[in-house]
């Protein structure tokens, strides 16, 4: 009886694969879609104001311990937010889909609970929602596809004649027929879909166990492991980046000549068409070698060990900020992590103070004080940053110098067989 219930759960388990699609609305569906995506901002930002507002309300009533003051002014909850804004819909409000309303007042609680919650990645109060953002977007749970063309939900009391309501053909065959909720996203001047499938667990092709483990060390450019180097930061990259350093100097110095009369100029927007063009060149190339890498990696190895970096602690350094977000540390992590849950594998995040830099692969000895290496080496001993120098006289490799992040990558390794290592040395 137990092995008929297990094999019934895994039958029964889905795991959620999100695909992402560009859409090419024709004019009036691009209408449909700007205006989905700034009443969904309005609503967010409408809530906000009013969770504030009853969440202090509420704060001064507890304080003053009055049941008067309780009763009149409860928490705020997504309900008590959702209901009151329902309530008090404007006339024009009508033509847009009150699911819109409904799931931006949902995201809305989850921020919310995310600022209770101090062991979030992104822990902090919520922001009002900018229409100057580079993106801009909004969600849909009633959207439908049929033979392969995605449709989006239209209002009752839409402006635009139900003959002009199209759907959005997509460039590939749907992974299932069952899917969550759709996020509809703009972004320099084009229009995405991403849907969240819904497919059963035993459906999903894993590779084969290869029994192997792997460590990988992220640095500025490139990632060691074992099996060698990969450069993130390739020179047809840099070539982008010197053309998006050239028309921001452009786009600059047409604002600085012309003042706002720039904005409305052929020529200043023909120079941000152009760098905005080389944004999603670069990020393309980017994020096909994040895809590219991780999926070799999920498919040679077993186990993979990376470090637990604090990027955003990172990108707070003036040295090397730039090339921490170029080299997209933080993307890696994220892709990586549910990859490995995809194809049962196993992901090992290294201690934060696990000294994987500062430790001798071969003897183990962890350097302390002025024998620290750092981002510009070490002055004591004059080494470079990219250096790695043993100065334990019983070690192999005493006084010779090494990678410095191969000896790191190393040191990771050692994790996968030995993971009670992981903390602070």
């Amino acid at each position: 009886m137990a092995k008929a219930e297990e094999v019934k759960l895994e039958e029964s388990t889905t795991v959620i694969q999100t695909r992402v699609y560009e859409l090419h609305p024709n004019k009036v569906m691009r209408q449909a879609l700007n205006e989905a995506c700034d009443y969904r901002r309005y609503c967010f930002n409408q809530g906000l104001a009013l969770w504030n507002e009853m969440y202090e309300a509420s704060r001064i009533a507890k304080a003053t311990k009055q049941k008067a003051l309780l009763k009149a002014y409860p928490s705020p909850t997504e309900r008590k937010v959702r209901d009151e804004l329902v309530a008090n819909k404007a006339d024009w409000q009508y033509q847009y889909s009150a699911h819109l309303l409904q799931l931006a007042i949902t995201d809305l609680a989850n921020a919310w609970s995310n600022f209770f919650n101090k062991a979030q990645p992104d822990w902090g109060k919520p922001k009002f929602k900018s229409k100057k953002a580079s993106r801009q977007g909004f969600k849909s749970d009633q959207s439908r596809i049929e033979d392969g063309i995605l449709y989006l939900e239209r209002a009752r009391e839409s402006t635009i004649p139900k003959d002009q309501w199209q759907g959005f053909k997509l460039n590939e065959e749907p992974l299932s027929e069952e899917f969550g909720v759709v996020s509809y996203f703009k972004e320099k001047g084009r229009y995405y879909a991403a849907i969240p499938y819904k497919i059963k667990a035993k459906n999903i092709k894993t590779p084969d166990k290869t029994g192997k483990a792997t460590a990988v060390d992220v640095n500025v450019g490139h990632f060691d492991y074992t099996d060698g180097r990969i450069v993130v930061l390739p020179k047809r990259l840099n070539r982008v980046y010197k053309r998006i350093k050239h028309y921001q100097r452009q786009l600059a110095k047409k604002r600085v000549e012309n003042g706002q009369a720039a904005y409305n100029s052929k020529n200043y927007l023909k120079t941000k068409a152009k760098l905005q063009a080389c944004y999603r060149k670069a990020g393309n190339i980017q994020n096909d070698l994040m895809q590219k890498f991780t999926t070799e990696l999920v498919k040679g190895y077993d186990k993979i060990v990376i470090e637990n970096l604090s990027v955003k602690g990172m990108l707070m350094s003036h040295v090397a900020s730039k090339g921490v977000h170029r080299s997209m540390f933080g993307k890696f992590k994220q892709i990586l992590t549910y990859k490995c849950n995809w194809y049962d594998k196993k992901l090992i995040l290294a201690n934060k103070l696990y000294p994987s830099t500062q430790r001798c692969a071969v003897c183990g000895n962890v350097k302390n004080g002025d024998d620290k290496i750092t981002l510009y080496g070490n002055k004591k001993h004059g080494t470079k940053h990219n250096e790695f120098v043993c100065y334990n006289k019983k070690c192999p490799n005493y006084n010779k110098v090494v990678d410095r992040d191969k000896n790191a990558m190393l040191n990771l390794l050692v994790l996968a067989e030995y993971p009670e290592l992981n903390h602070a040395l």
